[in-house]
C-alpha cells in the first residue's frame, strides 16, 4: 500500500529529527485515527461528551509531546494513538464514575463482535483495571486486547506492531478474553 511506505518514510525522518514530518504523518493517518476514534467511542454510552474529532485531537495532542518516541510503522503509530486514545477515554470514565456512581451495570464479553456494543463508565473501568492487571505477568496478551479492541488493528497489524507472528497474536487474543472473561463473571 503506498499510503504505508509513506508514511515509513516519513516515520524514518521524523526518528531522524525532521519536526515537520511528525504533522505530515498525522495528516496521513488522520482518516484511520479518526475511524478508531469512532470505534472506540461506539463501545462507549451513547450520551459520551467526546466526539471522535475531539478524542483524536487530544490523543495528537498527547502524541506530539513524545519526542523520544521512535515509530517503526504505521501500524505501531496507529497502536500508539489507540493507547493515547484509551487513556483519555479511561480518564473521562474516572470523572464521571466519581460525579456519578452506577450500579446494575451489564457485563463486558471478549467477542469478536463486541465492538459495536456500549459500554459504561464503570464498564470502561472495569476492563481498564483488568488489563493493567494482566500486563503485570501477560503483558502480550493485554496489548494484543489493546490493539484489537481499543485499536482496531487486526491480527496482521497487530502481530506486525508485536513482531510476532499471526497465530500467536490469535493464541493471546483467545488467552486475554477467557483471562478477562473469567474475571468479570459475577460471584
Amino acid at each position: 500500500m503506498a499510503d504505508d511506505v509513506g508514511v515509513t518514510e516519513l516515520l524514518g525522518e521524523l526518528a531522524g529529527g525532521d519536526a515537520r514530518a511528525y504533522d505530515r504523518v498525522f495528516t496521513l493517518v488522520y482518516v484511520q485515527l479518526r475511524a478508531i476514534a469512532r470505534a472506540q467511542l461506539a463501545r462507549e454510552r451513547p450520551d459520551h461528551t467526546i466526539s471522535p474529532t475531539a478524542l483524536v485531537h487530544e490523543a495528537y495532542v498527547k502524541l506530539v509531546d513524545q519526542t523520544r518516541a521512535v515509530f517503526a510503522s504505521r501500524a505501531h503509530f496507529l497502536s500508539v494513538g489507540a493507547l493515547a486514545m484509551r487513556r483519555i477515554l479511561v480518564n473521562h470514565a474516572v470523572a464521571r464514575a466519581a460525579a456519578k456512581r452506577g450500579g446494575g451495570e451489564r457485563l463486558v464479553t471478549f467477542e469478536d463482535d463486541h465492538a459495536g456494543a456500549a459500554a459504561s463508565p464503570a464498564e470502561l473501568l472495569a476492563v481498564d483495571r483488568l488489563l493493567t492487571e494482566l500486563a503485570v505477568d501477560h503483558d502480550r496478551p493485554a496489548r494484543v486486547v489493546v490493539y484489537k479492541l481499543f485499536g482496531g488493528l487486526t491480527d496482521e497489524e497487530a502481530a506486525e506492531v508485536l513482531a510476532v507472528s499471526v497465530p500467536t497474536v490469535r493464541r493471546d487474543w483467545r488467552f486475554a478474553r477467557a483471562w478477562l472473561t473469567q474475571r468479570l463473571e459475577p460471584a
